[in-house]
């Protein structure tokens, strides 16, 4: 069968179970949900082992906890809202809103989330009464494959249409295949690289795409180096730091810059001091400023035995001191593999001004971190800093992306706004993919102001 007669077979047959779909309950809309959540978080493990298997990227026990952790903040923050009929009324307003599906969501899903991203993609467009249909990636497509039968399965056991979420077979995974779904959905999520997202908002179908991440990790002299060091190590080696909210880049103020790098050093990490050694590294994982793709997702000793040094062999993540920010070091980008550049700054405003050289070079519009009890350092950054999420005092790889700790929506796809070419600055959400129409009455008895009124000062 020929790859666009296959995709129009699947985005027609979403149309069918979506057409039954809008016509459910919010309960039966919400136990549809929940199914598919539960599922990926049953089979986590499985799911896991699967995904490195395939794809050779990142560490078995965050894919799991991602997985796992993942459903469950989503089914949490899912439940109990209102997605179906009439969401609100505003009796002051005269304004009442009603919620309706945008119709088949065509999610294109990267290899670096080949089990999360189809999961969360899948509740949030159930949520809004979509169906859904996954292009998953090249190098995760059976695992991209095997989350949706599962998914299917329990869609099945709720009486749910099966065809609410389908995955193009892994024979029919091509580039072609995912032009074809976006040019024949009624809404695009594209979760990956720059060029995927780009032909999401050239389809001609409203899109919803991410941009590259580089989290700025910025440290003040107020927090204790012992507390923050747990922090950065593990925002940067979750699954071997291959997400996109994971730490790049401490820049830490003068006065607790050797402390934390000695606290990093005690977690396990290492600090490569001889600059021949960084130079090998950069040239080996960052050749002429690029990123090397056989390196994305490998553990820091693999990393230090490609460039040819030597490292402690339990060594978790490698620190190098920078030589400078944004241009001026290929290691101020993103990286996806646990190495973090060191920055050390006098003034906050100069680390500001470090963080903002460096998403200047990748990753602008995306997110950054503070550790900082100085609520006017934090507001000057959020100020200054071209991001759409500032996270303080946390972990930024499984904090940006939403957690229990802090009021950012749980998501698979970070918007970065028009700094990363995104159409939103928001962690993507189910009420992205619905449509609402709003019922306005007319207030007869309204006031109405004279221009005296409107325009006095």
């Amino acid at each position: 069968m020929e790859v666009k007669d296959y995709v129009a077979g699947l985005v027609e047959k979403a149309r069918i179970a979506q057409q039954e779909f809008e016509k459910y309950s919010q309960e039966q809309v919400d136990a549809a949900v929940r199914a598919v959540g539960k599922a990926v978080f049953d089979k986590g493990e499985e799911l896991a082992r699967m995904a490195i298997d395939e794809t050779h990227m990142g560490c078995y026990e965050d894919k799991v906890l991602k997985n796992k952790g993942k459903a469950t903040a989503t089914w949490n923050y899912l439940k109990g809202k209102k997605s179906v009929g009439v969401l609100r009324k505003d009796e002051e307003k005269g304004l009442i809103e009603i919620g309706k599906p945008m119709g088949v969501i065509g999610a294109i899903t990267p290899v670096t989330n080949p089990v999360m991203t189809p999961m969360h993609n899948s509740m949030i467009a159930l949520k809004a009464g979509n169906a859904l249909v996954i292009a998953p990636h090249p190098a995760g497509k059976n695992t991209g494959w095997a989350t949706c039968e599962e998914m299917r399965k329990a869609l099945k056991a709720v009486g749910a249409p099966v065809d609410l979420i389908q995955c193009i077979e892994p024979e029919y995974v091509t580039i072609e295949a995912s032009g074809v779904l976006m040019s024949l959905c009624d809404v695009v999520v594209a979760t990956g690289g720059p060029g995927m997202v780009k032909a999401a908002y050239s389809s001609g179908k409203p899109s919803y795409g991410v941009g590259a991440g580089n989290m700025q990790s910025i440290v003040d002299e107020d927090v204790d180096p012992a507390v923050v060091a747990p922090k950065i190590l593990r925002g940067r080696t979750y699954d071997n730091g291959v997400l996109c909210t994971c730490e790049q880049s401490f820049i830490a103020h003068e006065k607790v810059y050797d402390q934390l790098i000695a606290e990093l050093e005690k977690l396990g990490a290492y600090y490569i001091s001889k600059t021949e050694e960084v130079d090998k590294l950069r040239d080996t994982l960052l050749p002429d400023g690029a990123l090397n793709k056989k390196a994305v997702g490998l553990p820091a000793v693999m990393l230090a035995r490609m460039a040819g040094i030597t490292v402690p062999e339990d060594a978790k993540a490698l620190i190098v001191p920078a030589r400078g920010a944004g241009t001026a070091d290929p290691f101020s980008k993103e990286k996806l593999f646990p190495i973090i550049a060191a920055f050390k700054f006098k003034d906050w405003k100069d680390g500001v001004a470090i963080a903002k050289a460096n998403l200047e070079g990748e990753g602008k519009g995306h997110s950054s971190n503070v550790h900082s009890f100085n609520d006017e350092h934090v507001v000057y950054a959020g100020l200054e800093l071209p991001v759409s999420r500032l996270l303080v005092n946390g972990i930024g790889s499984i904090g940006v992306g939403g957690a229990y700790s802090n009021g950012f929506v749980p998501t698979g796809t970070l918007g970065c706004g028009t700094w990363g070419n995104n159409s939103i600055s928001e962690n993507l959400n189910y009420t992205h993919l619905m449509n609402i129409t709003r019922i306005g009455y007319t207030n007869d008895k309204a006031k109405v102001p004279t221009p005296e009124e409107v325009w006095a000062e």
